[in-house]
């Protein structure tokens, strides 16, 4: 707070009004917000409480760095493009801010270069990597930090053991660790956990499977990709008496004496014998499960990747279910359908149907383990908000969880559960066309950059560890691919296309941090001279104001990332910036410049790649230094 108290009295304003949501100290754009409220409060004689909410950062810097809609000041009378002419006319001289410009019914506010570079720069070389993040948003109570953190718990990844790492999991895993270090960023107590696919009749399959073709040898060597193998051959046997059984039903004959010599009934049979606790079959169970997490672990560490807690459906506890079951029987909502027990949401809600929650042989469903694990996390963790990343085919899925858990009298749960779904990704293989394990895919891209690495032999040869920024410069590429639309929006998985160096892709990004290391190398100006740049010899060149401008932004891009909770708005930033940086090179040159000047622009460029810096990191990415 000296810092800002000191800032400001250099620019000829003694305090900054504090509004709810207004953080100065860590936002310069928050000065600026408030300075602008008391000038229209005074202008227009509506109260403050109408006027700071309503002011809006903006996408586009040729419409202003903040724009005010008349019409959300609620004045009755009066036509909004008057008094948009109005109240610009009467806006008086600012220290911060030129003369509002009226577009319509929209007051545009410019803000003035030098004051606004005295304000950005330093606060960025002091905050580092913390600028732009606010950790007063995840504050239970912001006017008492002694009541602590709101809690999240973030569910993502969730693959299932024994099966390829697919498309689906690739894009929970990318958007979920984007979300845990967004609300890690905003203050909130962060739980990362990744509830496994690790309990079912698939498992009494592979039980079966392992005794047929199992080899301790292979397993060791690739837990997942054995497993996974094991269970296609037993599927050869089990997939044509599956698809019988189906036919015989549909043409509603006899299937009991087929399904008892089935493959599918002594996989049923092993899968009872674990929720009994047989610990022959859970033995096994266990070590497939603990191999598979250990190989995961490996996987996610190269996405910057990490989790608190490895759930999964088999950690539900069975008194968990009961409690539920006998809550929903309590409370009338469980019917006899065929020897299993159904619950019909469609009286609540037409989409959601049907469910059923136990099978008519009294085994557990992925729906009744929800509920309990639900309830268990709640009564575990007390946590203010869960989120759910899982694709938009289980939309139906979560949202009957949800409804039961009202209707259940667990309302203090369900309020609190939000589901962020995604769409697919299309054509996701190797480049051989081979099944789609995630390692493939890893280790296929990074050979495609590491092949566009080797075009530039000069450049290659000053990479100390080649084969490791070829794999970042991969796994960037894959990422950025996923996160480059909206979340909901399906996309084609183009091995070609993310691993250019032309558009809006991970490679640029990574060019674009990599070439301001290497400003910062060939200037060779110590860091801690930069506080004491003069930089105001920046605001002649309209180059170095719009990238200054475009930095004040980091801020608000980062807060309304909470409320969009997709990752593109913090990407389109990235973009939008670092293209300003590439037009402004030639204009903004260190060698050859005047030492003051040099190390103003040095000032700027520092700042630019830190915040870059910070940007890729919320996305999950590792920027690197050389490429």
């Amino acid at each position: 707070m000296n810092d800002l108290t000191s800032n400001l009295s250099k620019l000829g304003l003694s305090n900054v009004t504090r509004y709810p949501s207004s953080h100065p100290e860590l936002n310069p754009v928050d000065i600026y917000r408030s300075h602008i409220t008391d000038q229209l409060a005074t202008v227009t004689g509506v109260d403050t409480k109408i006027i700071y909410p309503a002011l809006q950062w903006t996408q586009t810097l040729d419409k202003g760095d903040m724009v005010l809609p008349v019409p959300a000041l609620r004045i009755k009378g009066k036509k909004p493009t008057e008094m948009a002419v109005e109240f610009a006319e009467k806006f008086p001289e600012s220290p911060l801010v030129e003369k509002p410009t009226v577009a319509g019914t929209f007051l545009q506010f410019f803000f003035k270069p030098d004051p606004l570079s005295k304000l950005v720069i330093p606060t960025i070389l002091q905050a580092r990597t913390a600028y732009g993040q606010n950790p007063k948003h995840g504050l239970k109570d912001a006017s008492d930090p002694d009541r602590g953190k709101k809690r999240i718990i973030v569910e993502f990844s969730s693959p299932n053991i024994a099966k390829p790492f697919h498309a689906g999991h690739l894009r929970s895993t990318i958007i979920g660790g984007f979300l845990a270090n967004v609300y890690e960023g905003a203050g909130w107590d962060v739980i990362r956990m990744n509830y496994l696919g690790d309990w079912g009749t698939q498992f009494g399959l592979l039980a079966l499977a392992w005794k047929m073709f199992g080899n301790e040898e292979k397993l060791l060597e690739n837990p997942i990709g054995h497993l996974y193998d094991i269970y296609v051959e037993i599927n050869k046997l089990h997939g044509p008496e599956h698809d019988l059984i189906k036919k015989l039903k549909e043409d509603g004959k006899d299937t009991s004496e087929v399904f008892e010599k089935s493959w599918g009934k002594k996989a049923q049979e092993n899968f009872r014998r674990m929720e009994e606790g047989d610990e022959e079959v859970l033995a096994l169970w266990r070590r497939f499960r603990d191999l598979s997490i250990e190989r995961y672990k490996q996987t996610y560490a190269r996405l910057n990747i990490h989790y608190d807690i490895y759930s999964g459906e088999s950690q539900v506890k069975p008194e968990r279910m009961e409690e539920a079951m006998k809550a929903l029987k309590e409370k009338g909502l469980l019917e006899e359908s065929n020897g299993a027990l159904i619950i019909d949401l469609e009286k609540y809600n037409k989409k959601l149907g049907k469910c059923r929650v136990k099978k008519a042989d009294g085994t557990t469903l992925y729906l009744t383990r929800d509920i309990g694990e639900a309830t268990e996390r709640y009564e575990k963790f007390h946590f203010d908000k869960m989120i759910y990343v899982v694709a938009m085919q289980q939309d139906l899925h979560l949202a009957q969880l949800f409804k039961i858990l009202e209707l259940m009298g667990r309302k203090d749960i369900s309020e609190r559960c939000e589901h962020v779904n995604f769409g697919m990704v299309l054509g996701m293989s190797t480049r051989k066309g081979t099944v789609k394990f995630l390692d493939d895919i890893l280790k296929d891209v990074g050979e495609k950059m590491h092949e566009v690495m080797r075009t530039n032999a000069d450049k290659y040869a000053q990479v100390d560890n080649p084969d490791q920024v070829a794999d970042t410069l991969g796994i960037t590429s894959v990422m950025v691919q996923d996160m480059t639309g909206k979340r909901i929006n399906n996309y084609e998985f183009s091995i070609d296309r993310m691993t250019s160096f032309e558009g809006d892709t991970g490679p640029y990004l990574q060019y674009a941090h990599a070439r301001l290391c290497s400003i910062t190398r060939r200037a060779a100006i110590p860091r801690e001279s930069l506080e004491g740049a003069d930089l105001s010899l920046l605001t002649d060149s309209p180059h170095a104001v719009s990238l200054i401008r475009s930095l004040a932004q980091w801020p608000d891009v980062f807060t309304n990332t909470l409320k969009t909770l997709e990752p593109v708005t913090i990407l389109n930033y990235l973009f939008k910036m670092t293209h300003m940086l590439s037009s402004s090179y030639d204009h903004l040159k260190i060698v050859g410049s005047e030492p003051e000047l040099a190390r103003a622009r040095m000032a700027l460029y520092e700042c630019a790649r830190q915040v870059l810096n910070n940007g890729m990191k919320l996305l999950g990415l590792s920027p690197v230094e050389r490429m």
